[in-house]
């Protein structure tokens, strides 16, 4: 019985891995066809590098385009002397990430400063309806009669009794009491019809 040869088990044979540094200059000659081979090469790496600054998936992936996007345009100034082409790709990336993320950051820090800078629009409402209530009262008040309009200012803004209003003014306690009665009737309906 001869013996069976030995089998091993081979892995396939993986590609190679594209050299980037003649990509890179490839691309930087404005050849399509190398900057797609480029961007398969590398983009999941730049992706990788911006999901984890970015967290967003939808918006890593949209920096990812932006940086590669980038590298199209200004593979003209790749020097193999200073670094790696995965370096200088993933250096772009980088730098796109951590801007993102600062503008992100400043959108949402304008947003909140605006919200509590602004006044709410009820404060707004209330206090131009105060200032029409106000005008509609001194324009009522100019109405009554001396007597009626000093009596009312001394009662309801001076905080005054009906007693001290007569006292000052030198009138009896059932005039000022009259006046008084007789002059918010007044300008009950002087008000009623300006807020109609």
């Amino acid at each position: 019985m001869t013996p069976e040869p030995e089998r091993t088990l081979e892995r396939p044979q993986q590609p190679a891995p594209p050299d980037l540094d003649h990509l890179l200059y490839r691309v930087a000659a404005g050849e399509q066809g190398a900057f797609t081979a480029l961007y398969d090469a590398i983009a999941p790496r730049v992706y990788g590098l911006i999901r984890r600054i970015v967290r967003d998936p939808a918006l890593a992936e949209e920096v990812t385009q932006d940086a590669m996007v980038e590298v199209w345009r200004t593979a003209f100034r790749y020097d193999s002397e200073r670094g790696s082409p995965a370096g200088w790709i993933l250096a772009i990336a980088h730098h796109r990430a951590v801007d993102c993320v600062r503008a992100e950051q400043a959108a949402a820090d304008r947003e909140r400063r605006a919200s509590t800078a602004s006044i709410p629009f009820d404060e707004v409402i209330a206090e131009v309806t105060a200032r029409q209530e106000q005008q509609a009262v001194r324009r009522c008040l100019q109405t009554l009669t001396s007597i009626q309009r000093e009596s009312i200012l001394l009662a309801y803004y001076g905080g005054l009794t009906y007693r001290d209003v007569a006292e000052r003014l030198g009138a009896a306690l059932p005039t000022i009491k009259t006046r008084m009665r007789d002059g918010l009737i007044r300008l009950r309906d002087c008000l009623g019809v300006a807020l109609r």
